[in-house]
This record gives structure tokens, C-alpha cells and sequence, in this order.
């Protein structure tokens, strides 16, 4: 039904209201409405912030953004996680009006007594001082002394700041949903265990465990990364075991894929006994929390054929006409050492098995969760699997590997993805990357937060596979800068770029199916890079935000401008997006909606020079020395 004072297109919404809009603890997010009424009389809106316990925070006013368009905006924070709403109030606003129209009126020579009594009787309603009173509408004053007490600043602000709220209405509660401040923002850093500490003897590669991978865990925490996501951790089948590179003649010593998830040694709650045992995950997962380390643990809802769901409950996959179980396949792509889970054969007995696996690995302290291929499950699983664990766990979280159809991805995160994977791994042109930036960060951030990964053991992009080491810094300048999650899998800071054909983003030797003997000492490498972007990330909280994003411009196509602000915090990064092109060219930004100075002094966080910028700078950036300007403001003039 339509209230006295019409309130309408309401964002945040999920699903009309029906699912909660993401939040995070801290993060300011836009609320915004059409709020609209009959005539020439002033309104006004605010909204109110319902905390979990019910509580009601003080109103927060909203500003027309669009004039003209009755579109009303204002910004506000959750200041703990759980379960919140927000209400639009809108009123109107009898002080604003009898402002408005004393100040024509009386110009005119029009009802000037009478103004000035109708607005003494309003502002005693209003509770105001009888000094106010007096000096906006006694007849002892000037006419003119009180036209001008009436339109002073302070007199304006305090009625907007505390207004008559004639004819309320309100709409809402509308559903939130703040979660903890590492849905939002994190560095992730991905390595498979058993490459960690492996040794090559009598030519052939012995897996690394979990003891020889804690040694890894300072090259982790050097580089300034809190999350480490461990590709599946499980026995692997023997079924149909994948060799190097993908082949399907495996040699006997080839350990096969860690998707292969199940052998007789046990499934999705059991440790690949190659890697040690579950005291040696939990001794490792301790380790890395001793580092400030967070370990997110893959949850892939698929079984090897030797898996012991294949024997125990046949009913969860698919039976093909001659009798076998189909394995899955992404055509072309095959994969025969893989069986996917039918979630329609048996819901509630997948839902209820699934559900005690996630439980065991969080009573084993793994709080974050990356799920493979979640867009190949329905989201009416998800829904309800990531619902039972907010509701005893809300600091549990799950990412999404869904590099899927928008509609799909959006889908995932409004049912309870914290995160998800994105584009960002194709958008290597300036246009598309500014308007992948403008939309992650303003029009799909109330449904799906986004996590940039220039690298992924299945993404081996062209650019990172051409453009030499100059690509690997542009584009982990841009993941660490323009997303607050970001990630990248072990080898890019060794510039690892050479796929397994031309034409293709697997990588050659691939560490899915084969154990990689790393020289991180004698390699050439971008750590020492890395290790100052994510540095960089932490003195800087606007880096860790994500509506915060404004593009700006530079004359060159192939140079981003883009800032981020926090409070007092800006930072504005200038990328040259050409790895082989030195570029010159002139940066120009919008000071104005920065809230900065036509000057202002800067400081480049990468060589820690200082100069002045103002709204138009000339830069040059050499990617075979510095791909990017990253400057945080340090005053005004």
C-alpha cells in the first residue's frame, strides 16, 4: 500500500526484500529511495539502522542526489555482525516549508505578519529556545534582521538536523546482513600442500605434507597474505586417474588431481594420508593462525569414483541406460575421474551429509570456506546449506568459484556467498576494466562482493602468458588496489606464464594433476612487489572498502585513474596498462567530489616521493620500471 508520503524503488533490496542485502561491520553503504509527494510542500526522508537486538540507531537524514527526480540517498554503517534492517522514513517537513515560503513571501511584501506568526507558533512546537523564537519572528526586530535569522546557516541546519516529522510514513524493515570485516576485505594466497617442501629423488617428486608445508607459512606471511585457501585436501581416487598434464595414462607415481575427492582411505572428511594425518592439518592450520593466517579449505561436492559414496550412497549420482555412473564433463572438457553429485535423486540425504563434512572441518578451526563450481548445484541447496551455518556460525564463511552467467553469480551471492570470483581475470582493456570497477563496486555490491584473481591454477590469462613481468605487477596492482579481497595462486610471483599449448590458459605441467618442485630462492621474483601491495592495503582502511571506488580519466586509452576514500584516506592509483609502452599522458581528477583542495600534496607509496597534484597532473610511467603511481594525499592548500 502507498503511504501518506510515497516511498518507493528502495536499494538495497534482494529479491524485493525477501533475502538480506550484504553489509559488513564498518563499511558505509548507500541507501537510497524515491520519496515524492503531492503539491509544493518541503518533505524530507531519513533512514533508521535496526540493530540485532532490535535496538533503533539515531535517524541518519537522506540528500537528493538527483534534483528533480525525487531520488534520496543517505550512508550508513552496521557497527557489529548479524542480522539487521533499515527503515526509509519519510515525513513532512512543516519547518522546511514555512522557511521556504516566509522567505518568498516576505521579499514580496506578502502576509509578512502573518508569516511570521504562523512560523512562531511552528517553532514553539518545535520545542525551540524562545531566544530563537524571538529573533526569527518577534515583532521588536526588523523585518529584515528576521528574514536573515530565519535563512542563516545555523538556524537551517539545526531544523534539518532535528525536524517537525508531520504525516510519518514509514517504510521497511528491510533486511541486512553485516558480516565480519574479512567477508569484505582479505588477501588470499593459494598453494597446494604437497608441493610444499617436496624434493625430487631418484627422479621422481615426493609430496610435500603438511609439516614441510608449515615451513611455507612465513613465504605466506611475508608477503603480507591472512587468508590461505588449500585446494581439496582429501584421498584422491585411483579410478581413472589423471596423469601429467591432464593425460589419461598416468605413470604409477602420478598423484593424480586433488578433485578426485575419495579412496578406500576415505572421502570428504578424511586427510590424503600423503599429506599426514588430521593432527598434522590441525598442527599446520595452528601454525598458520600463529602468522595471522587464516586457512579457507576447498569444498568440491563431487566423489572419485573409488569414493566411499560411490558404494554407500549410489543415490546421489546419476545412472546412465547401460548401468554406470556418468562422470562429469564441461564439453569439450572431460572428466573421467570424477563423478558430479545428481542433488535432485536424494535432497535431503545430500543436504544432511554435506552439511555434517562442513561441520567437521570447522570443529577442526577452518572458518572460511572456497567452494568449486557452485553454479553446477541449486541455489535452493545453498540457500538452505549456507542458512543452517549463519545460523550457528555467522563468522563462517564461503566463496564462490562461479565463473558463470551474471544472473547465476548474482544468484549464488543472494542466497549466502560471501564472495565470488569474477571477470576480473578477462578484463585487461582500460574501458571494460573502469566500467567492471563501477559495477562491482556500485551496482552489484549489495548482492555479490567480488574477490580479483589474476591467477587460478585453471586461469592462465594471455597477457600474464605475454606480456612479461611488467603484466604480473599491473595486473596485481590492480587486484590488490581496486578490490578489497583479492587472491592469486602460488607461482605468479615467480611469473610463472607458460601454458600447455598455445591458445590455451591451462598451464603447461600443471599443478592439478602433478606435484611442481619450486626454486623460490634462485627464481626471479615480484614477492618483495607483492609484499608492499598488501602493505600498502593494510596502513590504508579505503583499500579495504568497496563502495568507495570513483573513476576518474587520463587522456592515454591504455592508463587507469582510480581513487578510493575513507574518511581522511585517499588513495589514487594511476595503472599503466601496457606492459611493453612507456606512457605519457595527463591525469585528470574530479578534486571537487574527492573533498579535496584545488591543491594538494601527495605521496607515492611505492618510492615515497612527494610532490603536489591538483585536478590536472602529468605522469609517465615505465613499465620496465614502475607500472603505477599510488599516492595518499597528505594535505590541502
Amino acid at each position: 500500500m502507498v503511504g501518506r508520503i510515497p516511498v518507493v524503488d528502495v536499494h538495497p533490496l534482494v529479491h524485493g526484500g525477501a533475502l538480506p542485502a550484504k553489509a559488513a561491520v564498518g563499511e558505509a553503504q548507500p541507501v537510497r529511495a524515491t520519496v515524492f509527494r503531492e503539491g509544493h510542500d518541503r518533505l524530507g526522508a531519513e533512514v533508521v539502522l535496526i540493530a540485532p537486538d532490535g535496538s533503533r540507531r539515531a535517524p541518519v537524514r537522506m540528500g537528493e542526489i538527483a534534483p528533480g527526480l525525487d531520488r534520496y540517498e543517505a550512508w550508513v554503517a552496521p557497527d557489529e555482525p548479524g542480522e539487521w534492517a533499515f527503515e526509509i522514513r519519510a515525513f513532512s517537513d512543516a519547518l522546511a516549508t514555512w522557511q521556504h515560503d516566509a522567505s518568498v513571501k516576505i521579499r514580496a511584501g506578502v502576509d509578512v505578519d502573518l508569516m511570521f506568526a504562523e512560523g512562531a507558533l511552528l517553532l514553539g512546537r518545535w520545542g525551540a529556545d524562545p531566544r530563537i523564537v524571538d529573533a526569527a519572528t518577534g515583532p521588536t526586530h526588523t523585518v529584515e534582521s528576521r528574514l536573515a535569522f530565519l535563512e542563516s546557516p545555523q538556524l537551517m541546519a539545526l531544523m534539518r538536523e532535528k525536524p517537525l516529522r508531520d504525516l510519518e510514513t514509514v517504510a521497511g524493515p528491510f533486511p541486512l546482513f553485516a558480516d565480519r570485516e574479512r567477508a569484505l576485505a582479505g588477501s588470499w594466497y593459494e598453494f597446494f600442500p604437497r608441493s610444499e617442501g617436496a624434493r625430487i629423488e631418484g627422479g621422481v617428486a615426493v609430496s610435500g605434507t603438511f609439516r614441510t608445508a608449515i615451513a611455507s607459512l612465513d613465504r605466506v606471511a611475508d608477503m603480507g597474505f591472512d587468508v590461505l585457501y588449500l585446494p581439496p585436501i582429501h584421498p584422491i581416487g585411483a579410478t581413472n586417474r589423471k596423469g601429467a598434464n591432464n593425460s589419461l595414462d598416468p605413470s604409477p607415481t602420478d598423484p593424480g588431481s586433488p578433485w578426485a575427492i575419495g579412496s578406500a582411505a576415505g572421502g570428504h572428511d578424511a586427510v590424503n594420508p600423503e599429506l599426514g594425518t588430521l593432527a598434522d592439518f590441525d598442527a599446520f592450520v595452528a601454525a598458520a593462525a600463529a602468522r595471522g593466517i587464516e586457512v579457507a579449505l576447498d569444498l568440491a561436492l563431487q566423489a572419485s569414483p573409488d569414493h566411499p559414496w560411490a558404494t554407500d550412497h549410489p543415490e546421489f549420482f546419476t545412472t546412465r541406460a547401460d548401468g554406470s555412473i556418468a562422470y562429469a564433463e564441461n564439453p569439450p572438457k572431460k572428466y573421467q575421474d570424477i563423478y558430479p553429485i545428481n542433488f535432485d535423486n536424494d535432497p535431503e540425504g545430500i543436504f544432511v551429509e554435506v552439511e555434517r563434512v562442513a561441520r567437521h572441518w570447522m570443529a577442526h578451526d577452518v572458518r572460511i570456506f572456497r567452494v568449486d563450481n557452485p553454479h553446477t548445484k541449486p541455489l535452493a541447496f545453498w540457500e538452505r546449506l549456507l542458512g543452517a551455518i549463519r545460523a550457528t556460525d555467522p563468522d563462517v564463511l564461503f566463496l564462490s568459484e562461479a565463473f558463470t552467467r551474471p544472473a547465476m553469480m548474482r544468484g549464488l551471492g543472494a542466497v549466502g556467498f560471501h564472495q565470488s570470483y569474477t571477470y576480473f581475470a578477462w578484463r585487461t582493456a582500460k574501458g571494460e576494466i573502469e566500467d567492471y570497477l563501477r559495477e562491482v563496486s556500485s551496482e552489484t555490491d549489495h548482492t555479490m562482493r567480488p574477490a580479483f584473481w589474476p591467477n587460478t591454477p585453471d586461469i592462465l590469462h594471455e597477457f600474464l602468458q605475454t606480456g612479461g613481468p611488467a603484466a604480473f605487477r599491473i595486473r596485481a596492482t590492480l587486484a590488490a588496489l581496486g578490490s578489497p579481497t583479492w587472491g592469486m595462486y602460488a607461482g605468479f610471483e615467480l611469473m610463472e606464464h607458460v601454458p600447455v599449448r598455445p591458445g590455451s590458459e591451462e598451464y603447461l605441467d600443471s599443478e592439478k594433476y602433478q606435484i611442481r618442485v619450486r626454486d623460490w630462492e634462485g627464481s626471479p621474483s615480484i614477492a618483495p612487489y607483492i609484499a608492499r601491495l598488501n602493505e600498502i592495503r593494510r596502513e590504508h582502511p579505503a583499500l579495504r572498502r568497496l563502495r568507495n571506488l570513483r573513476v576518474h580519466w587520463a587522456d592515454d586509452d591504455h592508463v587507469l585513474v582510480f581513487t578510493k576514500g575513507e574518511g581522511e584516506d585517499t588513495v589514487i592509483v594511476v595503472l599503466n596498462l601496457d606492459p611493453r609502452g612507456q606512457r605519457h599522458t595527463t591525469v585528470h581528477l574530479d578534486w571537487r567530489a574527492l573533498g579535496l583542495g584545488e591543491r594538494f600534496a601527495v605521496r607515492e607509496q611505492l618510492t615515497g616521493e612527494t610532490w603536489w597534484w591538483g585536478e590536472h597532473n602529468h605522469v609517465s610511467l615505465d613499465p620496465g620500471s614502475q607500472v603505477a603511481h599510488v599516492l595518499t594525499v597528505r594535505g590541502a592548500r
